[in-house]
C-alpha cells in the first residue's frame, strides 16, 4: 500500500523533471537567411538553446511580421509573455516602451562598427537597458545592427557632399521627433511618412529624399525613385532584442544562463554578417545610382557639430531626458573613440 501511495509522488516529481519551456521570437525581418543578418543568428541561438538545455527549451522564429507590427509584438511581450516570450524592436517602437531609448538616436553617435559594436555589447549600455525592466517588463539581451546600422541619403535633386548640398530638400523621415529635429538643424526640411508611404511620396515629389541603410536602398528599389545617394552615416538604426522578465525569472537558473550565453555569440554572428551585407549593398549602389559619394570624416565632423546641439536641445528640452545622462551616453561612446585604436595599436602595431 505505501509503494502505490508513492507513485502519483513519483509521477509529479517526474513531470516537474521534464517541465518544458516554449520561447517565441517575433520580429519585422524575413525568414531568410541569405538577404539579412538578423534571421540567422536567431536560428544560430535556436540551435544553440535547444542542444545546450536537451530540447527543455523549444525556440520557435516567427519573421516577416507574422506576430504583428514591432508594438503589437512589444506588448504581448510587455504582457507576460504567455503567448510571445521575445521580440526585436527597432528604435522607435523600443521608444515607446522605454522613452530612455531615444538617447540613442543621437546623430552621429559612432565613428565605424567597432565602435558602435563596442558600445552596445559593453556593460554601460547593459547597465542603461536595465531600465526596461522596471518600465516595460522586457529585458534586455543584445542590439542587431538594423539594416546594418549606418544610414546613407537618397535623393532627386543633388549630391550631397556638403551639409550646404543640404539645404532646401525635403527629406522623408521615420515617424521619430529625434529624426525630425536633426535634418531640420542640418538645414533640410522633414516629412515624417510611415514606410508604406515612401515610394509615393518620392515619386510624387512630396519629399525630395530619405535616408536608410544602404542595404534598404538597394532591396527596395530606391534607384528607381531617386538619383543620387550619400553614405553619411548620421543616424546609426538599432535592433533591441527583448524578452518577457516575467517569463525570464520562471525559468530555472541554467536555462537562463544559457539563453543570456546563446544570445551573446548570436549577436556577434549577426555583427559580422551585417557589417557584410551593408558593405556589399553600398557597392551595388555606387552601380545602380546615377551618382554615389562617401561622405569624408571631415565632412562628417562639420554636419555633426550642427546637429548635435540642437538635437540635445531637443531631447533634454522637448523630450524631457535628464541631461546628465545624455552627456554620460556621449562621454562613453567617446571614451571608446579615443581607446579602441589605442588598444588595437598597442596589441597588434607595437
Amino acid at each position: 500500500m505505501l509503494a502505490l501511495a508513492a507513485l502519483p509522488l513519483a509521477l509529479m516529481a517526474s513531470q516537474a523533471q521534464a517541465q518544458s519551456y516554449e520561447m517565441a521570437i517575433a520580429t519585422l525581418i524575413p525568414e531568410n537567411l541569405t538577404n539579412n543578418a538578423i534571421y540567422p543568428a536567431l536560428v544560430h541561438f535556436k540551435e544553440l538553446v535547444e542542444s545546450r538545455t536537451e530540447g527543455d527549451v523549444t525556440v520557435s522564429i516567427f519573421g516577416g511580421g507574422q506576430m504583428g507590427s514591432e508594438v503589437e509584438t512589444g506588448s504581448q511581450v510587455q504582457a507576460g509573455g504567455r503567448a510571445l516570450q521575445s521580440a526585436i524592436l527597432t528604435s522607435g517602437a523600443m521608444s515607446s516602451f522605454y522613452p530612455e531609448y531615444q538617447a540613442v538616436t543621437a546623430p552621429f553617435l559612432f565613428d565605424d562598427w567597432r565602435q558602435a559594436w563596442a558600445f552596445f555589447d559593453g556593460e554601460w549600455f547593459a547597465d542603461f537597458m536595465q531600465g526596461a525592466i522596471e518600465q516595460a517588463d522586457m529585458r534586455y539581451l543584445g542590439t542587431f545592427d538594423d539594416g546594418g546600422g549606418f544610414v546613407a541619403f537618397t535623393n532627386n535633386e543633388r549630391l550631397i557632399k556638403t551639409v550646404d548640398d543640404l539645404e532646401g530638400l525635403n527629406i522623408r523621415t521615420e515617424e521619430n521627433p529625434a529624426h525630425v529635429a536633426t535634418m531640420e538643424a542640418l538645414g533640410a526640411s522633414a516629412t515624417p511618412l510611415p514606410w508604406g508611404e515612401l515610394i509615393t511620396a518620392l515619386e510624387t515629389g512630396l519629399a525630395d529624399g530619405q535616408f536608410n541603410a544602404p542595404v534598404i536602398n538597394t532591396t527596395f528599389g530606391l534607384d528607381e525613385v531617386t538619383d543620387y545617394t550619400t553614405l553619411t552615416g548620421h543616424v546609426y538604426n538599432s535592433a533591441s532584442w527583448m524578452v518577457s522578465e516575467s517569463w525570464f525569472q520562471e525559468l530555472p537558473e541554467e536555462h537562463q544562463r544559457v539563453i543570456t550565453n546563446a544570445a551573446r555569440e548570436a549577436v556577434s554572428l549577426s555583427h559580422g554578417a551585417s557589417g557584410m551585407l551593408a558593405t556589399a549593398s553600398w557597392q551595388t549602389s555606387c552601380e545602380i545610382f546615377e551618382e554615389c559619394y562617401l561622405m569624408p570624416a571631415e565632412e562628417r565632423q562639420r554636419m555633426a557639430e550642427v546637429a548635435r546641439p540642437a538635437w540635445k536641445s531637443w531631447i533634454v528640452d522637448d523630450f524631457g531626458l535628464d541631461a546628465a545622462l545624455i552627456d554620460d551616453l556621449l562621454a562613453e561612446v567617446d571614451g571608446l573613440r579615443q581607446s579602441l585604436p589605442q588598444e588595437a595599436y598597442s596589441r597588434y602595431g607595437q
